[in-house]
């Protein structure tokens, strides 16, 4: 077996006959939604925290639960739609995310928010392989590899929306209270949806007609949601660890690891895993840098408002710089097979924006906090492209959306280890001691990072071609 060519040749007129704008507008929608959520949180932690008269450590569970939710639905998503086909999963998570934005306006309080941000999760959720798996359809039937343009531009739209969603997020509690954040959902969702209806062929033969139950693996699973809610619950307590859930966690993925290995066909590959040291890098890699990432984003967002006096629009505004630079890092390095120095930098951009972090107190003027914004989102923008172009050369081409899907598991780790660690860390509200430590966690993960590139040789050239294809 052979992996897919990193660099295909297309005929621009045949490429823009399969992938018209038609097809690419609403997959390019959907994929958005969960990282539009996941950062538009940030800005609106605060006024949720007052509005509802609960502590700092509490509201973080709405971080928690959709990051919880999504780290175990992508993977399942991406199984039910290789079984049941990917169009009719990806509009049924629309569906959930437009129920999700109605939720909170009908129903006062902090459990129906909460339930709003789990459902979130599991609609959003259905977005990435389903579109991921169209896309591959779509080729198949046409017979041309996939434009490099086109995971590009799902990539950039991903880390666009992830990026601006603390602007979008400020900008709307602004004009209409953190219930705007909600409410936002539904008309994305729904024109998504309509767009999907009229112009993405249906799934049809796609499906496959020897389809069971069965076959999506149920308890393999029932056994990685265990072992993943386990962790995940256990990271969110940092502040006061319930220890009895790592022997459970322990037990579960013991449980999950010996049902997988004697399937033919499993939900998670271990063996595939456990041959691919260059893919499993990568995930290490993914978990360490978005903890980061994350830690940054959540931490910054509650800082500026609580400590710094920033209302919850400037807040959002302050990341303005993240989002711009980001947007334009991503752009620039959206078509180059290089993936060693972009990987590097991603651990570097961090390095110096910890290091900003170490100096900073309520009384820096706005341009030093400004500044510091703007070099963590240089490291966000080469972190989504090179991340994805890296994944795509490293993973078996017939377990690449299982890989995916993996991939953002280990992305909601690191964001659910930072909600955890930010809960621990700043209690009723954060100080700027407390930012002082979170600029030191952050050296430490971006050092990992720098380390793990440095001394993965497979990164460099081409070489992680190779690497996948002799682990397929």
């Amino acid at each position: 077996m052979t992996s897919a060519p990193t660099d295909p040749r297309v005929d621009p007129a045949t490429a823009r006959g399969v992938y018209g704008w038609r097809f690419l507008a609403p997959l390019f929608i959907g994929p958005l939604l969960n990282p539009i959520n996941t950062t538009m949180i940030s800005v609106a932690l605060s006024p949720i925290s007052h509005s509802l008269h609960i502590s700092s450590a509490t509201v973080l569970w709405l971080v928690a639960g959709l990051y919880l939710t999504s780290a175990i639905a992508q993977p399942t998503m991406g199984r039910i739609g290789d079984i049941m086909g990917p169009r009719r999963v990806y509009l049924a998570g629309l569906v959930v995310v437009m129920a999700a934005g109605v939720l909170p306006q009908l129903a006062p309080g902090f459990t129906p928010v909460l339930i709003s941000r789990i459902l979130l999760g599991v609609g959003t959720s259905a977005a990435y392989p389903s579109v991921m798996a169209l896309v591959r359809e779509r080729s198949d039937r046409a017979g041309i590899e996939t434009p490099p343009a086109v995971l590009a531009g799902i990539s950039i739209s991903t880390l666009t929306s992830s990026v601006i969603g603390p602007v979008l997020g400020g900008l709307l509690i602004a004009l209409g209270g953190w219930h705007a954040i909600f409410l936002v959902n539904i008309p994305l969702a729904l024109l998504a949806l309509v767009m999907t209806v009229l112009w993405v062929p249906s799934d049809g033969g796609r499906r496959r007609t020897d389809a069971r139950f069965r076959d999506l693996d149920p308890i393999g699973i029932g056994l990685f949601g265990l072992t993943i809610a386990g962790l995940l619950v256990f990271l969110i307590h940092l502040d006061a660890p319930v220890w009895w859930l790592l022997p459970a966690t322990l037990i579960a993925f013991g449980a999950l690891l010996g049902w997988e290995l004697r399937r033919q066909q499993p939900f998670i590959d271990f063996r595939m895993l456990a041959g691919n040291g260059a893919l499993t890098r990568t995930y290490l890699r993914m978990l360490l840098l978005y903890f980061g990432s994350y830690t940054m984003t959540y931490g910054y967002s509650q800082w500026v408002q609580d400590a710094a006096g920033f209302s919850s629009s400037q807040a959002g505004f302050l990341q303005l710089p993240t989002a711009v630079l980001a947007g334009l890092v991503s752009l620039t390095i959206a078509r180059t097979t290089k993936v060693w120095l972009p990987l590097l930098l991603t651990g570097v951009f961090p390095l110096v924006g910890g290091a900003f972090m170490l100096g900073i107190d309520s009384e820096r003027p706005l341009a030093y906090l400004l500044v510091m914004a703007g070099v963590f989102g240089l490291g966000q923008g080469l972190a989504s492209i090179s991340n994805q172009q890296v994944l795509y050369r490293q993973a078996p081409p017939a377990q690449l959306g299982t890989a995916s899907g993996l991939s953002r598991t280990f992305v909601y780790l690191g964001a659910i280890l930072a909600s955890g660690v930010l809960g621990a860390t700043f209690g009723e509200s954060p100080s700027d001691g407390d930012m002082h430590l979170i600029g030191l966690i952050i050296l430490s993960c971006s050092a990992g990072v720098v380390l793990l590139v440095l001394l993965d040789r497979g990164l460099r050239g081409h070489a992680s071609s190779r690497a996948g294809r002799a682990a397929s």
